[in-house]
Order: structure tokens, then sequence, then C-alpha cells
């Protein structure tokens, strides 16, 4: 991956001034999420966690585990690139409030999204790579994120095969 440093399995960090990322990019990376224990894997475009704004390119296989979660104090952006999906929003109790279908702009799906607001979500992803530009106000602070006490942790497998096959026949049943 030349023009970016690999700092963590899933983590590669973009070195210089002028970011650019090519189509070897992302089939690298769809190579590295899928081989990842955590299907995923991600290039940051900013240099620190303490940049002020925080740009990704950012792959999840089909098989990955979102944790419900929100962010306090924070706005993102999703731009899709290749592949759908399913944004799963959530009541604070965890009933299902709306789904945004994601796909490519040619897909006819939503293609971009933003939201502002402290709301409970998830990804379903529907095809077997979801290659996606996600933009974030930093810094990176932790505490921001706050996961849904109702969902399992990732560390449980089996709770979160569980909560995974319920929610997806709830999304089918709708």
């Amino acid at each position: 991956m030349i023009g970016f440093s690999q700092t963590s399995p899933e983590v590669y960090v973009a070195q210089g001034g002028v970011v650019q990322v090519q189509q070897a990019h992302i089939e690298a990376l769809k190579a590295q999420a899928s081989a990842n224990p955590r299907q995923r894997a991600r290039l940051c475009a900013h240099r620190s966690s303490e940049d002020r704004l925080h740009e990704m390119l950012i792959v999840l296989t089909r098989n990955v585990y979102i944790r419900p979660h929100k962010h306090l104090g924070k706005m993102e952006s999703f731009h899709v690139i290749e592949g759908t999906a399913q944004v799963v929003f959530f009541s604070e109790s965890g009933a299902i409030d709306e789904i945004v279908e994601l796909g490519d702009a040619r897909s006819g799906k939503c293609f971009y999204f933003r939201l502002d607001d402290p709301r409970y979500h998830t990804q379903i992803i529907t095809s077997e790579h979801l290659v996606f530009h996600e933009t974030t106000n930093g810094p990176f602070n932790r505490d921001q994120t706050v996961f849904a006490p109702w969902s399992p942790a990732e560390n449980e497998p089996d709770a979160v095969r569980h909560y995974l096959d319920g929610l997806k026949q709830q999304l089918a049943q709708r």
C-alpha cells in the first residue's frame, strides 16, 4: 500500500500531503478485510486521531458485525463507492426506527447520507463487500461512542450470531 503505513491489522494511515487512492488500494483493502477477524479494513486520509476532520475509505464484508452505537457530539457522512448495505436506525429501546438502503450511485439506492443526530445505528452488508467513504469530525475520542446496551459485544460470538439472525429476520419482514 504505497503512500500508507499500516498501524494495525485493519488500519492504514496516509503519508504525505496529497492522498491518492486507486482501485488497487480498494482491492487490497477488500483482501485485508476478508482476512481480518473483524472483517473490516480502512484507509485513513487523515494522519492523526487528533485531526479535526477524519476521512476514511472503509471496507466491510458481508460477515461483519458493527455493534449498534451512537456518536455524541459527532456528525458523519457515508458515500458508497461499491456494494450494498442497509443502515438500520434504532430507538433508545432497540426497536427499528428507520432503514436506509445503500448502494453505489448507479444502483438506484441511496448512495450518500449524513447523520447529525446521536442515533443508535448499525450496518448490515448485503453484498460481498461494502466500500464507502466516511467523513466525521475529530479528534477521535472513544468516549464519544456509546454502544447500545441491548446489543451484544463483539467478543460474544454466540450472542452476536443470535442478535444478527433476529435483526436480519426483522428486516426481511419489513
